[in-house]
This record gives structure tokens, sequence and C-alpha cells, in this order.
């Protein structure tokens, strides 16, 4: 049976060309820690390292490589940017689109005294900008949203929200789990404060590494939810105060940085041509799956593919989900991915709550014909 791989919404795969062997080669060539070791070969690791801080800043039009912070994924990213950020009696506002961890650590934060307020969407999980601009009142520290739900696909206008925090002092976090590598995102068009990103989905890394890009003004602001050795300014008990170093204590995980340095390597050469394929893939699947609709599924999301990522998830509506996903690999090789996608509120919003959807999430080494397979699949699913 052959075997087609849609699950790109949770990893990435295949990987990038290069990665598992630089992955390989630091820790069998290299292996050494940095800001630890006086010598060459720990020079040259650091070296390295900087060099991914500056392909990820310059990817982002950030501020700095030295506002690149490592951590072990967005998730990670995420919880600094929110926990180091809302303090008791602060106010913050996010969509109800956003993933779990968004949702948990606010979950917490609201034990600890902070306000969070859902922004509106409509049932295909779009943010409703009417009226956006009368909620940003002074008590509001910060706004939370995702550049693209991993439920619907659906991007959200980040373009338009940045402006309006900007201009009112409210610091602007997104999470660009589902877009970074495969949308442009640019900090300081979109008037981004902290961007919390994975290495091992669009930007098509390893997993367990990832981070966050933050300004200045928000960095300055952000209390470090680790505390401990940096290799920087041993003498103080205190975290130092200058970036990376404030938010990256412990060791790195330098394979991880390796084998992304080798994923960026790849998407600085390839990176256009390779979004190009991918937004026409997803275009395709989404048009695919839309012919089926009369046959008994309901296609999540926006109607309009240009607002929309490589997501396209589904409901059956004459049968079980997690039943049809589990007949898609077992029949036809298809894997995807069924449930709540670790986004509660985002499906009872979309109307998929508690049964979930099935996802599929393309690549940009998904094929055409692959996803023409998987038309067929789901149509001979809906004919029994």
């Amino acid at each position: 049976m052959r075997s087609v791989y849609l699950d790109n919404g949770a990893t990435s795969y295949p990987k990038a060309p290069g990665v598992g062997e630089a992955m390989s080669d630091f820790i069998t060539k290299i292996g050494c820690n940095i800001a630890r070791g006086g010598y060459q070969q720990a020079y040259d690791a650091a070296g390295r390292v900087l060099e991914v801080r500056e392909k990820l800043n310059k990817l982002v039009n950030g501020p700095g490589p030295r506002n690149v912070v490592f951590t072990g994924g967005a998730t990670a990213a995420l919880n600094l940017l929110l926990k180091g950020l809302l303090r008791p009696g602060d106010k913050v506002l996010t969509s109800p689109m956003e993933h779990n961890a968004v949702l948990r650590p606010l979950e917490q934060l609201k034990k600890e005294g902070v306000a969070v307020e859902y922004l509106p969407c409509t049932q295909r999980g779009e943010l409703i900008l009417k009226g956006l601009a009368d909620k940003l009142t002074p008590d509001v520290r910060a706004v939370v949203l995702c550049h693209g739900s991993n439920v619907s696909g659906t991007l959200f206008p980040i373009e338009q929200v940045g402006p309006l925090c900007r201009e009112r002092g409210i610091f602007f976090l997104v999470d660009a789990a589902q877009t970074l590598g495969a949308i442009p995102v640019d900090m300081a068009a979109m008037c981004i404060d902290g961007l919390a990103f994975p290495g091992h989905k669009g930007l098509l890394g390893p997993q367990g590494i990832g981070g966050a890009v933050v300004t200045d003004a928000l960095a300055a602001e952000l209390d470090p939810l680790l505390s401990g050795g940096t290799g920087s300014l041993s003498e103080s008990l205190e975290m130092p105060p200058f970036l990376p170093d404030r938010f990256e204590a412990g060791t790195l995980n330098l394979p991880g940085i390796f084998g992304l340095g080798a994923a960026l390597d790849y998407l600085e050469q390839e990176g256009e041509a390779l979004r190009l394929r991918e937004h026409k893939l997803a275009g395709h699947l989404w048009a695919r799956l839309m012919e089926l609709e009369e046959d008994g599924i309901r296609v999540l999301g926006a109607d309009d593919p240009a607002r929309r990522t490589g997501v396209v998830s589904i409901d059956f509506l004459k049968g079980d989900n997690g039943e049809m996903a589990f007949r898609l690999e077992q029949e036809y090789g298809i894997q995807t991915r069924c449930g709540l996608h670790c986004a509660p509120m985002a499906h009872r919003t979309l109307g998929t709550f508690p049964q979930g959807a099935v996802r599929f999430s393309v690549g940009p080494f998904t094929t055409f014909e692959e996803i023409d397979y998987v038309q067929g699949a789901v149509y001979e699913l809906l004919l029994e």
C-alpha cells in the first residue's frame, strides 16, 4: 500500500535536505557546549549558533539576531511571552481559534488575576475586525493571536491588528506555528512585538527546537521563566540583563539548532519556490475537497484559498470522523490527524465539538497527484 503523509500541520515530513546530517555531524564531530569552553571548537560552534539567529532574524525582519531567543519549541516560547509579561490586574485579548499553547497558559494566568477576553470570530473561524479598535482600551496589556489556525487553516489579519496595537502602546504577540517558513512574516511591517515559532513545521527543521523573536521594548518587560547558568556574568546571582542570555538559562539544544540551521540554509535557496508550490498545493487540496461537500462532508475555514494555510479540515456528516480517519490510513495509506487538535474552543466556534474533524495538511513536498488520490479516497468512503 502506498503512503501519503498529510500531517504537516503537526510536523513537516520529510525534513529539508541536510537536516539529519547536520545534527549527526554535531553529535559525532563537535559535541561541545557553547559559552562554557575556552577553545576553538566551542568558539566555532557558537559562531554557527549566531549564524542561525541571524538567518531567523532576517527571515522575519526582526529587530536583530540577539533578539532571537531559542526555546524547546513554540509552546515554550508562548509560555515565556505570556507568563513573562502578564501580571495580576493585566488584561489580554485573544481569540477562540487559538491552540492550547496559548489557551492553557492564559487559563493559568486567569487564576492569578489576569483578565482574558476573547475576540469574536465567524462560524468559519475568521477574526471579526469590526469593533476591534474599541476593544483596545488602556487596560489592555497585550493581544495574542495565531497567524494561521491549526484547525481551519484560516489566516488571521495580523497585518491589520498589529498597527492598531502599536498605536495604543499594546504589546502584540503572534503564534506563527502554522505559518513561519510557509507564509511570509514581517515583524516590523506587522508591528509584532513577540513572535513564537517552532523549528519543525514550516521551517522544515527537527522537533525540540523553536523560539521567540522579541523587540527590545517587550524584552524589557519580560521576566525570565527559567533561571540558571548562561556562561555569562557568572559572578552574579541574577540573570544577565542582556539578550539573548536573559532568557536562555541552561544548555541549548545544539543538535536541534544545527539541524534548524541546515533547514534555514535550504530555505534561503529554495524558500520562495517552496512557498509558491505549497500555496498552490493547499489551494488544490481545498478545491478538490470542496467538490465533495454535496456528497456528505463540510470543509472548515475561510472560503477564499488566498486566506488559508496548507491546512484543510473536514467534518464527515454521515460518519464518525475518527473511524473515517482510521480507514483512510488503513485502506488507503493516507496519514491525517483526527480529533480536537489541541484547540477545543476553535472546534466550538466551527461547530465541530466534540466530534472534532479530520485534518489534511500539505507540505512543500506533497504532490498534486497525492491530493487527487485523497479526493478519490474520501469520495469512495462517502459512497458507502
